[in-house]
């Protein structure tokens, strides 16, 4: 019993450490003072209204939010091809496109910015729209693969045997039985896509330009200058966006599931 005491208190500081920052954002966010202080002087919504008044924020944001939207979709559709691949087909070589796969997650994300940054200087879309959008495709497929695998690997491929001895379609079996049966692993994929690219702000600082510069970018830009309540409101709404994915991901897939920490039946 003191030993479960004990890896509670451990668990309970672990979480105080890790969420501080947020406990200490959100509250300076609410602040009436015109300086970022913790704890906030007196109570105010002024920071937020403010966010309104700042067209490179709400331009950012779009920017972020279309970016993240195509991002997620494409490195879904992709990632979900390739995990099927490779869980469906045992090939030569195919343990060493799993680990290329997967390897961006190994990579320190400045060197994938700069290579990107140089390769696409190479043929011409660097500081683009596209440029921008191909790196975070690069960055998100591992999650979707990595998912998607996790889905494949208690998968009873029985239940799509019995749709072919019934005579259905492979594309009918693949939409009626594997596609259900694997939605949560892909909408899990898509979230973390989702996620990985709004928040992205080391592959995105090397290939921005005026008109594509990301919400994460814009806040980084406006703290070089000025440091005020401003920037404290702007991260609490970035957080309450991940927090709704998070919460969304848990209602969908559940995160011990995910991780795969679920609890052993006794």
């Amino acid at each position: 019993m003191k030993k479960i005491n004990v890896l509670g208190l451990i668990t309970f500081f672990v979480l105080i450490l890790v969420n501080l920052p947020f406990l200490v954002i959100v509250p300076s966010s609410f602040t009436a003072a015109g300086y970022l202080a913790f704890p906030p002087e007196g109570f105010s919504l002024q920071w937020y209204s403010m966010i309104l008044d700042r067209p490179e924020f709400i331009e950012s944001l779009w920017t972020s939010l279309k970016l993240a939207a195509i991002t997620a979709i494409l490195a879904t559709f992709l990632g979900t091809l390739a995990a099927f691949a490779l869980s469906k087909y045992k090939f030569r070589g195919s343990g060493v496109i799993n680990a290329l796969m997967l390897s961006p997650l190994t990579v320190p994300s400045l060197i994938i910015g700069i290579s990107a940054l140089l390769f696409f200087t190479r043929i011409g879309i660097a500081g683009t729209f596209t440029g921008l959008l191909l790196a975070h495709i690069l960055i998100s497929i591992p999650y979707v693969v990595r998912l998607v695998l996790t889905g494949l690997s208690t998968f009873d491929y029985t239940l799509e045997k019995a749709g072919y001895m019934l005579g259905a379609h492979p594309l009918r079996v693949f939409w009626d039985i594997t596609l259900p049966l694997l939605r949560p692993a892909i909408v899990s994929g898509m979230i973390f896509s989702f996620l990985t690219s709004f928040d992205n702000v080391t592959v995105s600082l090397f290939l921005v330009a005026p008109d594509t510069t990301t919400l994460p970018l814009a806040i980084f830009t406006y703290m070089q200058e000025t440091l005020d309540p401003l920037v404290a409101s702007i991260s609490a709404v970035v957080i309450l966006l991940s927090l709704v994915f998070i919460v969304l991901l848990e209602k969908v897939y559940g995160l011990e599931r995910l991780f795969g920490l679920n609890s052993q039946s006794h």
